[in-house]
């Protein structure tokens, strides 16, 4: 139910109560409420969940956002998406699950060192076993190998990707 459609539900209770009433029925109105809609968010990538956060905190309204420099990644989501993009600025957002990948290199001798791990604590990439552990970073998303300047292994015959099920 939209406003709208309460005002008249509510402008109907007048045939119940006349236009004047001593009391209103609480239960009916809070009930009428409770079938308003509100907002949904929507869900957004986190690429541009970033970017409205920090337009948000420079304090830049949607509008100059939408002229802002965004990154070319933003700026073709946004093309295809400029209804979504505006609704998680007004109504909020939540982000969208990025898919996770393996990364292995083919061909290699030993099977023991050709996937691409993170060691977490001292912020480096080795090859290494698939191993699942707290100092290591098996899986990664698309923006993590790109910012670490393995984007390229998405094109790479001698790589293969395995992305990570749920």
């Amino acid at each position: 139910m939209n406003k709208q459609e309460l005002i008249e539900r509510i402008e109907c209770l007048k045939n119940l109560f006349g236009n004047k009433s001593e009391y209103v029925e609480i239960d009916t109105v809070i009930r009428l409420i409770s079938e308003l809609d509100e907002p949904q968010e929507v869900e957004i990538p986190i690429f541009v969940a970033d970017f409205i956060t920090e337009q948000k905190k420079l304090g830049h309204t949607l509008s100059y956002s939408i002229d802002a420099c965004m990154s070319d990644r933003v700026a073709e989501w946004y093309w295809d998406n400029s209804e979504l993009f505006a609704l998680s600025w007004v109504n909020g957002y939540t982000v969208k699950k990025e898919k996770r990948y393996y990364v292995r290199f083919k061909g290699m001798e030993s099977n023991d060192f050709n996937y691409l791990n993170f060691i977490k604590f001292q912020r480096a990439w080795v090859l290494s076993s698939l191993k699942i552990d707290k100092k290591f970073r098996t899986e990664h998303t698309r923006k993590e190998l790109e910012d670490a300047g393995f984007g390229w292994v998405f094109d790479c015959p001698g790589i293969e990707i395995e992305e990570v099920e749920e």
